[in-house]
Formats: C-alpha cells, structure tokens, sequence
C-alpha cells in the first residue's frame, strides 16, 4: 500500500522491451555545444570538427618572412662578432694608418686609401657571415621549422639576401665613411691630393658594395653545399686564389694573358681600383659589375636547388 506521498513522487518505469508492432526506439540525444567565435564576423577562423579557433587567419607576405629572418640574424652571437670584428679592422686598421701616415704621403694617392688595409681582411668577415646566415639552420636542423613554418622556399630565401645584404652594406660602408672622412680631416695640408665625389664614392659604397656582393656569393654557395666549414673553404678559394694564382701563370708565356686577367679581377686588385690607389687602375666598376653578375648566376642556382631537394 502506497501514501499519496509516494504516489506524486514514484520515479517512471521504463518500459521492459521495444513497443508492440515498430523497431526499438532510441531516445533522442542533444545536438552539442559549439561556442561562438569571437570578434568580428567578417574575420575568418580556423575549424577543426565542431571546434573554432579564436585566431583568426590571414595570408602571410615577404614582410612577415623578413621580419622573421631580421630577429634571427639579430639574436645569434655570430652576427655580433663577426661584424664586430670586421668593424674592428676597417676602421682600426684605417684609422692606424692614418695616423701613422703624413701629409707627404697623399701626394699622389688619395686621402681615403687607409680604408683599404683594413677592407682587405674585413671582407673575410662579411664572407663567414654569409654562410653562417644559412648552413647555421642546416646544421641545427632548425630549417626544417623555417620551411615548415614558411612552405614557400623562395620567399625564405629571398628575405635571408635581403635582410643579410642590407645589414652588411650599411655596416661596412659606414665604418668605411667613418675611415675616410676622419683620415681626410687628419691630412688636408698643402700638396695632399683631395679626393674627388668618384673617388670618395668608389672608397665608401662602391667598396661596401663589392663586400655586401661577396657576402651574398657566400649565402647562395652556402645555401648550394648546405655545410658551414666546405662553404667557408670554397669561398676563402674564391676571394684568395686569384690573387695567388697569376704569380705561377704569368710565368708561362703561353698563360699570361690568363694570369692578367685572373689578377684584374681579384678581390684585392677591385678594391684597389675602388680605392683608386694607383693612377694605372680603371675605376673599380667593371669588376663590380662582374662580381654582381657571378653573384646573380649563383643565386638562380641555389633557388633552384633549394625547390628540388628535401631538406
């Protein structure tokens, strides 16, 4: 016997068994959840299922990638030291000989010629940095983020040239400027050969230019071989075989026009042309030019490289 208590609250019975005459019914379940997106509606989001991402989605661009390429050359400890160290020779090696040097010795050469010492040893530096720009990540295997990160190879090569030239054209033609305006104030007496715009150009960025060039050339033949040391190697056989190289040639009368031409277009025989250090020199630019069309041609190279092979 039941109270009326018990009547009013009695829980339901479920039923014992699917329903006379139809199929087993189920009982119906709650569709689920999906939380709104927040911030404006014209945004897009990204879904996975019935989950939305709160951070919207946008299409990347080269500034992304050079804004990428600038925080890492700039938080690595290679970068500081060897533009630390080339700073160091261009403009103390300059700055010494201007100051060990009188104003009898700029009667025929001009006042900017101490920049040159110094540029000579300084471009090894420029020449390290650009292999290290890129066989760094190889090393690492940091490269493997950075393409995952930024599929399209090209655009991450292209902010790497661009953010590395950037960097060591101003750095070298500044600490070039400061060499040959200081030396110029240094000697200004009578006799002492002034130097022309040309001249004065040539010295500051037609000689950072060539070093930023070499620099470039170290990226791309970095980027070709993928290791540090065998890159710094060849490009140390770039930069110091054709100034050894035409001495044995020039023996052999059969090679010396060879030889002539492997010694015009050295890296030290352009930077004395640059420099304008002998009268005899043409101005520096056709080895520039020349420089600049090599450094093209390893570019292509080394885009193509880095399209066909896997990382």
């Amino acid at each position: 016997m039941t109270t009326p208590y018990q009547q009013q609250y009695q829980a339901p019975v479920p039923p014992q068994g699917p329903p006379q005459g139809g199929p087993p019914q189920m009982p119906p379940q709650a569709a689920p959840h999906q939380p709104a997106p927040s911030g404006p509606p014209s945004q897009p989001y990204a879904g996975v299922g019935p989950y939305t991402s709160p951070i919207p989605v946008r299409q990347t661009h080269l500034g992304n990638a050079l804004a990428s390429e600038w925080t890492k050359i700039k938080s690595v400890r290679s970068t500081i030291w060897t533009l630390g160290v080339m700073v160091a020779l261009v403009a103390g090696i300059g700055l010494l000989v201007a100051a060990s040097t009188s104003d009898s010795d700029y009667e025929t050469v001009p006042t900017t010629l101490p920049g040159f010492f110094g540029t000579l040893l300084g471009q090894l530096c420029i020449v390290t940095l650009g292999v290290l720009v890129i066989t760094s990540e190889y090393g690492t295997g940091m490269i493997r983020t950075t393409l995952t990160a930024s599929p399209q190879r090209s655009r991450v090569l292209t902010a790497k040239a661009l953010v590395f030239f950037t960097l060591s054209f101003a750095t070298t033609t500044l600490a070039l400027a400061l060499v040959a305006f200081a030396s110029t104030g240094m000697h200004s007496g009578p006799g002492v050969q002034e130097p022309t715009s040309d001249q004065l150009l040539g010295s500051t960025v037609g000689a950072g230019l060539y070093v930023s060039l070499l620099g470039l050339l170290s990226l791309a033949v970095g980027c070709m071989l993928r290791h540090s040391a065998g890159a710094i190697t060849t490009m140390l056989g770039v930069v110091l075989l054709p100034a050894i190289l035409p001495a044995f040639l020039m023996m052999s009368d059969s090679l010396r026009d060879l030889g002539e031409k492997m010694q015009e277009y050295s890296s030290p025989q352009a930077l004395a042309s640059l420099f304008r250090i002998d009268e005899s020199l043409n101005s520096g630019w056709p080895q520039l030019w020349a420089l600049a069309g090599v450094t093209a041609g390893a570019m292509v190279a080394a885009y193509v490289l880095l399209e066909k092979r896997d990382v």
